[in-house]
């Protein structure tokens, strides 16, 4: 065998050992480019990377960074690749060997120092709660799993407060994770560490054991997905909307503020509606608000475009006009909304920073399903939580 090739051979193999075995089932037909929400506005082609992947073809670090996640491409593939797969196994084996973007190096140092990718201090992890909620007892129903993201991103902790709020109108117990928890890890996982995803994920699951953790409500559909699919435990685990649309239809959660005819639309997130099938839940309590008309995008569920913020995407700088949050922004001023609702944090950052770079936050506000059912119950939440970190 030739000398020149054997590298590349023996790189497509490291792949295969990382997780990359779908690489085997690809026969290159480019389905999966054809349906990428990047292909249009963006130099990356997931199906050459696929085949950089199977050849070990130098190179293939020059896009092998621009894919979210969102599931598009394996829903649509003709032979049920698991491309993500083969995504991660890829960003594996190179960024083992140094090639991790910079971008994305102080998200994964964060992770490996502090548990979490926003260099929060892992002390201060529920000083957005106050002594207001309770941490989690064995004897409680519920494990409110609050993300990185809505403990020390500003924007997202309001969504972690409306949370809160709302669980305590619902009748169930349910208690705050303890400070020493770690990230889910899902991101950085799909950015390819994947021995640090087994730590956070280890340090995660000693706690649920530690507290006999059986049910988890979420806000984050990234954490949702992780949990159901990498944790590899009998957990019951649902997104937040899920237990709102069950509790409005017994009549615990009443909504009673009208809005007076404001046309909403809403955004599914890739993590909710592609990888873990919630399309309904958060369309439902929509609907049930008074006095507020949901407005469908031309592209919704299934079809639902992606925002950008998955597979690290929510750490890395983009270009303007390859921002697929720009183009959903657009969309969503498009059925004449002023509104965009959505239930994901990630979803809620990027489509923020959309807003002010098109300059069209006079015309289009960003909001989560449960920021306007909260606003519908007329409860404030700046009222409700007090200023003191909750302990054990």
């Amino acid at each position: 065998m030739s000398q020149a090739i054997t590298p590349y051979l023996e790189m497509s193999q490291a792949i295969m050992e990382a997780g990359g075995e779908a690489l085997k089932k690809c026969y290159q037909c480019g389905t999966c480019s054809g349906t990428c929400p990047w292909t249009p506005i963006t130099h990356f082609n997931i199906r050459k990377l696929v085949r950089y992947g199977q050849l070990g073809f130098d190179g293939i670090e020059e896009f092998m960074w621009g894919c979210s996640t969102c599931k598009f491409c394996v829903d649509r593939c003709p032979r049920g690749v698991e491309i993500i797969d083969i995504v991660t196994a890829i960003r594996n084996v190179y960024s083992g060997g140094g090639m991790l973007p910079q971008s994305l190096r102080a998200f994964v140092g964060s992770l490996a120092a502090r548990g979490n990718p926003w260099s929060g201090d892992q002390a201060k992890r529920n000083d957005w709660a106050g002594q207001k909620y309770p941490l989690y007892a064995p004897e409680m129903e519920y494990l409110f799993w609050t993300c990185c993201t809505v403990c020390y991103d500003p924007r997202n902790v309001r969504i972690a407060k409306t949370t809160a709020a709302l669980l305590n109108e619902t009748g169930i117990s349910w208690g705050l994770p303890a400070a020493e928890v770690n990230c889910c890890g899902e991101s950085v996982r799909k950015v390819g560490d994947l021995d640090l995803f087994a730590r956070l994920k280890q340090k995660n699951l000693d706690y649920f054991q530690s507290r006999n953790v059986a049910k988890m409500i979420t806000v984050s559909p990234h954490c949702l997905a992780t949990f159901n699919k990498e944790y590899g435990e009998d957990y019951s685990v649902v997104h937040f909307t899920q237990l709102l649309d069950k509790k409005i239809k017994e009549g615990k959660i009443k909504p009673k503020k009208d809005f007076g005819g404001i046309v909403v639309t809403y955004h599914d997130p890739c993590y909710l509606g592609r990888h873990s099938g919630v399309y309904d839940a958060p369309r439902n309590v929509l609907k049930a608000i008074p006095g507020l008309k949901l407005m469908e995008m031309e592209r919704s569920r299934e079809q639902s475009m992606c925002c950008g913020g998955g597979g690290g995407g929510l750490w890395m700088e983009k270009l303007k006009g390859e921002r697929l949050s720009d183009l959903r922004i657009e969309e969503a001023l498009a059925t004449g909304a002023t509104v965009l609702a959505t239930a994901c944090p990630y979803c809620i950052t990027m489509f923020e920073d959309s807003v002010r770079t098109l300059n069209v936050d006079d015309k289009i506000t960003v909001r989560d399903v449960t920021e306007l059912l909260l606003e519908s119950m007329e409860i404030n939440i700046d009222e409700s939580v007090g200023d003191v970190c909750a302990t054990d």
